[in-house]
C-alpha cells in the first residue's frame, strides 16, 4: 500500500486492482442495500413518469422515462492506444434529459420521492398515488413553501436544481470553487439560489447541511450519504442490460461485461456499480478513473480509511479540470459499498482529458464533458481482454456552444 500512496503524492497515473473484491454471493447477503431496493425504485420511476412527462416536456417523447442511449463506438478503437478485444460502447448519460449528466436518474428519484411525501403528509394525493395532480396551481402552492438543497461541484446541482425549481420549490444549491460558472448561471436562470464558496465540494456539502438543518421546512440532498439517491441510480443496471440485449451482445462467463465509470465523491458510480452487480453478478467488471490531483476514492479504498482520509492529507491540491471529480474526501457509505464490488480504479492526468474528448466528437460526432472523457483511461485496466466494454459518459449535453466549441478546438 505504501507504493500506491507514494505514488498518489506524486500525481502519477496508476492502475489499482481491488484487493478485497468478493463474488456477488458472498457480498450481496452482507449489503444493507438489496437488490428488491432497486426493484421498488424502479417501479416508483415508472409510476412518476406520467408526472415527469407533464413537468419536463424533453422526456415526453420517451413517455417521462428518464434514460439514455447505448451506442456502439468501435470506431474510437482506432484512435486508442489500448488493444480493446470485443464492441466499444458509450453509455451516453451525457445527453440524459432534464440534468445532462448521470445525476438525473439519482437527483430526480430523490426529489420525486420527497415531494410524494411532502404531498402525502399535506393531504395531496394517497401514497401509491400517481404525482400527475400535483401539476395544478394548488399543489404548487403548498410545495412553494419548501426547500430543496444540496452541495455540489455541478452536475448534482444542476440535477436536484432544475428538477426542484420546476415542480415549485424554492431550491439553494450550494457550490465549490470547482465548479464551472456557466452551470451556475443555468442554476440562476431556472430562480435558483447559488451559494458559492472559496473551498472544496466538502465544505460546500458542510454549509448546506447545516444550513438546511436549521430550517424545518428544508430537506438536503446528500451525495454522500442517501439511499435514495443511490437506488435512482442503480435502476441504470436493468435499463443497461435491456439495451444490451437489443443489441444483441450475450453476457455471460466467456463474454463478461467490462464498465468504465469516472468518480468523484463515488454516490453515481457507486449506485451504478451497485446495480450492474445485481444485473450481470459476476460477469461484470467495474472500473472507477479519477483524476491524478483528486483520487479520492481510490485513496479512501487503498487505505480503508474511506471518507476518513482527504487527499489534501497526502499532500494534493485537489484542483482539476474535470470539475464533476474534484473531491477530496470520498464517501465512506460508497466506499464501503465498493470494497467487495469494485475490480480496479485508475487515475489519468488532465491533459489527456480533451484528447479523448476531441477524438470522440472527430469520430463519432459525440460531444461529452472532459470529466466524462475520463472514462476511456480505463480501458488500461483491461488490455487484451475479451468481452463488451461500455464507457459510461457522465455528462455534457447542457455546455453551452462557446464552451463547446472552445474545448473542441485542437
Amino acid at each position: 500500500m505504501d507504493k500506491i500512496i507514494d505514488q498518489l503524492k506524486n500525481y502519477e497515473e496508476v492502475c489499482w486492482e481491488n484487493p478485497k473484491k468478493e463474488n456477488f454471493e458472498d457480498f450481496i447477503k452482507k449489503m444493507d442495500v438489496k437488490p428488491e431496493d432497486i426493484d421498488k425504485a424502479a417501479a416508483d420511476l415508472d409510476r412518476y413518469a406520467s408526472y415527469i412527462a407533464k413537468v419536463f416536456e424533453e422526456t415526453r417523447a420517451n413517455k417521462g422515462i428518464v434514460e439514455s442511449p447505448l451506442k456502439k463506438i468501435n470506431g474510437m478503437k482506432e484512435d486508442l492506444d489500448t488493444e480493446v478485444l470485443g464492441d466499444l460502447y458509450l453509455k451516453m448519460d451525457s445527453n440524459l434529459p432534464v440534468a445532462g449528466s448521470v445525476k438525473a436518474r439519482g437527483g430526480m428519484y430523490e426529489v420525486l420521492k420527497h415531494t410524494e411525501d411532502l404531498a402525502v403528509k399535506e393531504g395531496l394525493i394517497q401514497r401509491g398515488d400517481p404525482l400527475d395532480s400535483l401539476v395544478s396551481d394548488e399543489a404548487k402552492k403548498v410545495l412553494s413553501k419548501y426547500i430543496i438543497q444540496v452541495g455540489s461541484t455541478g452536475n448534482l446541482g444542476i440535477s436536484i436544481g432544475i428538477t426542484s425549481a420546476k415542480i415549485g420549490y424554492k431550491v439553494i444549491v450550494h457550490m465549490s470553487s470547482d465548479a464551472k460558472e456557466w452551470k451556475k448561471e443555468l442554476l440562476r436562470s431556472y430562480g435558483v439560489e447559488v451559494k458559492e464558496y472559496d473551498s472544496n465540494y466538502s465544505l460546500a456539502v458542510t454549509e448546506g447541511r447545516k444550513e438546511s438543518d436549521q430550517d424545518p421546512l428544508s430537506y438536503f440532498v446528500d451525495d454522500e450519504n442517501s439511499k435514495i439517491l443511490f437506488l435512482g441510480y442503480a435502476v441504470a443496471g436493468r435499463r443497461l442490460r435491456k439495451q444490451l440485449e437489443e443489441d444483441g451482445a450475450v453476457i455471460d462467463e466467456e463474454n463478461p461485461l467490462y464498465v468504465y465509470i469516472p468518480c468523484g465523491v463515488g454516490g453515481a458510480p457507486g449506485g451504478v456499480s451497485f446495480g450492474l452487480k445485481c444485473e450481470f453478478k459476476d460477469n461484470v467488471h467495474i472500473y472507477f478513473v479519477e483524476p491524478t490531483h483528486a483520487p479520492c476514492m481510490l485513496l479512501g479504498m487503498a487505505t480503508g480509511k474511506h471518507g476518513d482520509i482527504s487527499v489534501e492529507d497526502i499532500g494534493l491540491d485537489g484542483k482539476t479540470e474535470a470539475d464533476g471529480l474534484a473531491v477530496g474526501r470520498p464517501s465512506s457509505f460508497v466506499g464501503g459499498m465498493m470494497d467487495p464490488i469494485l475490480d480496479g480504479i485508475v487515475t489519468l492526468d488532465d491533459g489527456k482529458l480533451n484528447p479523448y474528448m476531441q477524438a470522440l466528437y472527430k469520430r463519432e460526432g459525440i460531444f461529452i464533458e472532459p470529466s466524462a472523457a475520463a472514462s476511456f483511461a480505463g480501458l488500461e485496466m483491461t488490455k487484451g481482454k475479451k468481452g463488451s466494454h461500455v464507457l459510461w459518459a457522465t455528462g455534457g449535453a447542457l455546455v453551452p456552444k462557446e464552451i463547446r466549441d472552445d474545448l473542441l478546438k485542437d
